[in-house]
């Protein structure tokens, strides 16, 4: 028997057989814990993190009452949009990191699309 935790890891190794994001479309990737929800732009051909965002930054976590709700992620998926807007980013590949698309995830996702990112 595997645990939660396993069965996600599997599940976010086999994405990531398939799933890259290069100079033109980086990756979009995402974690969630009980408590937080941090969202970061990759870019695996050069292994640089172009740009993050998460419920722990004290900046950003002081404006939300929250920080475990989908709108909290709502929250972190419209900063996420900003600073690739700011960084020259609009297409991004995105990795789910195993999750359902559901609940915070998919918050996270519809938030960052409305704010123009594609994918």
């Amino acid at each position: 028997m595997t645990s939660r935790k396993e069965a996600r890891r599997e599940r976010h190794v086999r994405l990531r057989k398939k799933l890259s994001g290069t100079t033109q479309r980086p990756r979009l990737c995402v974690r969630r814990s009980l408590h937080h929800i941090y969202a970061l732009i990759v870019d695996d051909s050069k292994g640089h993190t172009l740009a993050s965002v998460s419920t722990v930054d004290k900046s950003f976590a002081s404006s939300l009452g929250s920080k475990t709700n989908a709108a909290a992620a709502q929250a972190v998926g419209t900063a996420i949009a900003g600073k690739a807007k700011e960084a020259g980013i609009s297409e991004v590949v995105f990795d789910r990191g195993g999750y359902k698309y559901h609940g915070r995830v998919r918050a996270l996702a519809d938030a960052a699309r409305e704010a123009g990112l594609s994918f």
